[in-house]
């Protein structure tokens, strides 16, 4: 079979392309080298949902930004993805941060967020009273809110697939060859797999983008790779904060961030290390004993509560300051996305298919897209998704639906309150998880302060077992 476009990486702004071309009379083809989406760079951010404020005016992330972080929050409340509008507070420790914070608040204006303003210092205090002693001023940013950051490519996922988008996993593309002619690319995908013949090609593979891209004959980006290790902290210590804390950020990072979650914990990190392994999620003591020292400064409570949890992740930077993203003839390279994929990826697949549509492609809207695609918000429905915050009403919480299904007042996780029915849910839907990793990652299951430890055997009964309902009834008693 040929495709007419087929779009390479499965994580958060390749799920929003195959998302938008799905709302098109097109065949697609999602190719994802992982077993399951998501798993690469969107798995491991800071879960925050941006404004743009802090942007290079003038610039493609300005722009995408800006625009995808208005498409992403009309999705979400559609979508029922859990999101906290819990706005941001920007805090300037010294004399020199102080004197940079009219500039930072002109630039957001600049990029078109005019929400900002300058606080006091008794403002910076009564806003967050836990804060460290020495703060020298600050910036309020009302429209910096936090995400579920998992369960936004699942949903843009299942609404390709649903769309009639073909889904491959486990298939990591491994050259390219064009077709006579010009007319379009032979994808190959390893020994033994099939080829994929496709009109048109997207690359958004994320960390692999560069080696991509050489396939199709670029070469003009390296990807360099910078890991940020972050801390979780015990749902007790969220009562510490109110708000997103910002540092003052640098010419090369936007520093260590102390946030609140959508599932009730407290965020620390990131650091920023430019690595060579694009493997390389391993957490270091003294990578962790820097943002514990960070981390004391901006919140002192912070040093007594739990740690639950510490984790990697790897930023796809490359040598550019802004996005690498154009069309080049029937390839569209969509690369260097680094922290802000999430917040833009709306933008940027509502930007790849005009450009895919300059190049060539036929853009007909399917009936009942109303003429634009779905990713203008006018077409098919968002899938309702799980609800996983911590704001709002859990399974185990609804009376209603516990006496229609008892699975959900099965509590599988106690940490996490997760329900036999959750996972249950999760095993049959359009995207089932591949792996335990994946399941966490629909679900919260094993994801709390025991990490595992108590809940792990049945849950991993039941991953195994999905179609049993003696598994729900033994342990469910």
């Amino acid at each position: 079979m040929s495709w007419d476009v087929a779009i390479i990486g499965g994580g958060v702004v390749g799920t929003a392309i195959a998302r938008e071309l799905a709302g098109y009379q097109l065949r697609c083809v999602l190719l994802e080298a992982a077993e399951d989406i998501g798993t690469g760079t969107t798995k491991a951010n800071t879960a925050i949902l941006h404004t743009g404020f802090d942007a290079t005016p003038g610039t493609m992330e300005s722009r995408l930004v800006a625009r995808g972080s208005a498409l992403l929050r009309d999705y979400a409340e559609q979508a029922g993805i859990a999101v906290e509008r819990t706005g941001a507070l920007l805090v300037a420790w010294t004399a020199e941060q102080a004197g940079s914070l009219d500039a930072i608040a002109e630039k957001s204006r600049r990029n078109g967020y005019t929400g900002i303003r300058s606080v006091s210092v008794a403002e910076v205090y009564q806003r967050e009273p836990h804060l460290g002693p020495g703060a020298a001023g600050g910036l309020c940013i009302p429209g910096e809110w936090v995400i579920d950051p998992w369960s936004v490519p699942l949903a843009y996922a299942t609404e390709a697939v649903r769309a009639g988008v073909e889904l491959r996993l486990g298939t990591r593309v491994s050259g390219v060859s064009a077709l006579p002619g010009g007319d379009g690319f032979e994808l190959s995908a390893g020994p033994g797999a099939a080829l994929v013949r496709c009109r048109f090609a997207v690359n958004a593979a994320g960390l692999a983008s560069d080696e991509v891209d050489r396939m199709f004959g670029g070469g003009g980006f390296t990807i360099r790779p910078r890991k940020g290790e972050l801390i979780v902290y015990d749902k007790l210590a969220r009562p510490l904060l109110s708000s997103i804390i910002l540092p003052v950020p640098t010419a090369r990072t936007k520093g260590v961030v102390v946030a609140p979650t959508v599932f009730g914990n407290v965020l620390l990190g990131p650091t920023a290390e430019d690595v060579l392994d694009r493997s390389d999620r391993s957490t270091s003591a003294a990578g962790l004993s820097a943002l514990r020292a960070a981390g004391r400064r901006i919140l002192p409570g912070l040093d007594r509560e739990e740690v639950t949890a510490t984790y990697a992740g790897l930023r796809a930077a490359t040598e550019h300051s802004d996005y690498q993203l154009g069309a080049f003839g029937r390839y569209v390279r969509v690369a260097g996305i680094r922290s802000t994929g999430l917040t833009a990826s709306l933008g940027i697949a509502e930007h790849v298919a005009g450009l895919l549509g300059e190049a060539g492609l036929p853009l007909k809207p399917r009936p009942g897209s109303q003429g634009e695609g779905i990713g203008q918000g006018e077409g098919a429905k968002p899938p309702r998704m799980p609800y996983l915050g911590e704001a709002g009403t859990r399974p185990c919480q609804d009376a209603a639906r516990i006496a229609a299904d008892p699975a959900y007042g099965q509590i599988a996780c106690h940490c996490e309150r997760v329900t036999r029915g959750e996972i249950r849910d999760a095993l049959a839907s359009d995207i089932p998880p591949a792996s335990l990793d994946g399941l966490r990652r629909r679900t919260r299951a094993m994801n709390g302060r025991c990490q595992a430890f108590y809940c792990g055997a049945a849950v991993s009964a039941q991953f195994s077992r999905p179609g049993s309902d003696a598994a729900v009834e033994r342990d469910g008693r």
